[in-house]
């Protein structure tokens, strides 16, 4: 059974999704679990406080993901896989991701953490380029700045898909998701050898062709 402060984080967390983070009260949270604004303020002094609860809640899978990224299997269709399970983990949190620069700015916890989490998500995919180098699935003349400008690219396009969507009327289903994570991922293709592009169009959707 959930505790009063779990049910209060995903009501918050659904009513954020809907209206954005801006548009949404304590007391429009309290109205939905049905109780008073100074029972809600109990377990959470102000809005901020349920917005840092939520994204660390949400940025506990990413962390632990990057923890083991070393020991994840470096194959074309592992890194597809990989792709699409944090692109669902973000539209979980999608208010974070389409208000991102204002919602930085707010909190200066999130702000140093989401920091740290770009230089640790850099780093792993500089280990994954060199991993894929091992594997004879990317091309071993890439140069470190080449590795750089690709790591820095992917990381963009992870970080604003979901605002690029939403932005432009998309609705978020599994069809959008498939063909994002295909996009992401076709930002290797340049840099693939024969046999990664051979893996690469084992698994990119037919219609994406």
């Amino acid at each position: 059974m959930k505790s009063t402060k779990d049910k209060i984080l995903d009501n918050s967390r659904h009513l954020f999704n809907e209206q954005s983070y801006s548009s949404v009260t304590i007391r429009m949270i309290a109205k939905t679990l049905k109780m008073s604004s100074g029972n809600l303020n109990y377990h959470f002094k102000k809005r901020e406080e349920i917005l840092e609860a939520l994204y660390f809640e949400m940025t506990k899978e990413f962390d632990y993901r990057l923890s083991s990224f070393s020991e994840m299997e470096v194959s074309i269709n592992q890194i597809k896989i990989e792709i699409k399970l944090t692109m669902k983990r973000m539209i979980d949190y999608q208010f974070f991701w389409t208000d991102l620069y204002n919602i930085l700015n707010l909190n200066d916890n999130i702000k140093t953490h989401f920091h740290k989490i770009y230089d640790a998500r850099f780093e792993s995919y500089i280990f994954l380029f060199t991993q894929l180098k091992k594997n004879k699935l990317m091309k071993v003349s890439i140069l470190d700045w080449e590795c750089q400008n690709l790591a820095e690219q992917m990381i963009l396009y992870s970080n604003t898909w979901l605002y690029s969507t939403v932005l432009y009327g998309g609705k978020i289903n599994e069809s959008v998701i498939e063909k994002k994570a295909n996009t992401l991922l076709s930002i290797l293709y340049p840099y693939l050898t024969v046999k990664g592009k051979k893996e690469f169009y084992e698994i990119i959707d037919s219609n994406e062709r």
